[in-house]
């Protein structure tokens, strides 16, 4: 039987039964060359927001990046995933509980996450999840994690290195074994610091707000009580027993 070939397109549903898309919604992800195709795999489907000043045919480059972020639901991966998603992004996250897991999918605004914890083999998961390979990873822990990804990145993907914490408590830190993949793929990875980048800490703040004003992004906290408390939390952090950011507060205004 002759199948049509396979391309990543944008188009307009004109028939579903899924209800996360009617017809009229616009979509990008895997289609036919054909005029119509049967998508039987929804679950790798992003819909569109139409905006009349971005070309629809940039949703298969400028803004079709693939995003992976680990500790997703932590201080800093919940925000990177949501600007990920602002710009257009398809966004998968890791995380060490289902709690966080829904966390990501249900409020946070990910395309799809999953429980690292639950996952017997890490490659095999990320090749459910981006089968056609990793855009972009936003690392925060390192190890185990940071090995699989390079084995899933796209030629001339990147790698921004913002944490290792899967590493900081260990007196030998275990190496990474697939940077080979740095070669093979071409692969931009590099380490950052935020005090790098403080003279755009204005633009940021700006922008964030407004975000948050309008609803675009929501942001998660774990608020514990008084200054006794403090101790146990941050320990909590290197066993992933926060969901959001840790704060302690000291005292109410």
């Amino acid at each position: 039987m002759l199948k049509a070939i396979e391309g990543f397109g944008v188009s307009k549903v004109v028939h579903s039964d899924n209800p996360n898309f009617k017809p009229g919604d616009l979509i990008s992800g895997f289609t036919g060359w054909e005029e119509y195709s049967l998508i039987k795999k929804t679950e790798l489907l992003r819909k569109i927001q139409q905006d009349d000043d971005i070309p629809l045919s940039y949703h298969l480059g400028l803004l079709g990046d693939r995003v992976f972020v680990s500790a997703a639901s932590g201080a800093v991966g919940q925000l990177v995933g949501q600007l990920a998603k602002l710009h257009g992004c398809y966004v998968v996250g890791t995380a060490g509980s289902n709690q966080k897991v829904d966390l990501l999918k249900t409020k946070l605004g990910f395309d799809e996450a999953f429980n690292y914890k639950e996952e017997l083999d890490l490659d095999a998961a990320l090749k459910r999840y981006f089968p056609e390979g990793i855009d972009i990873y936003f690392d925060n822990v390192g190890g185990e994690i940071l090995d699989a990804a390079l084995l899933n990145m796209r030629i001339h993907g990147r790698i921004g290195v913002c944490g290792m914490v899967s590493q900081q408590s260990l007196s030998k830190p275990k190496g990474i074994h697939n940077l080979f993949s740095l070669i093979s793929k071409r692969i931009k990875m590099e380490g950052f610091l935020q005090s790098d980048y403080l003279h755009l800490y204005p633009r940021f703040l700006e922008d964030v707000i407004g975000y948050y004003k309008q609803g675009k992004i929501v942001y998660v906290e774990d608020m514990n009580e008084g200054l006794d408390s403090a101790p146990a939390a941050f320990v909590g952090l290197f066993s992933g027993k926060n969901v959001g950011k840790q704060v302690i507060r000291v005292a109410t205004e």
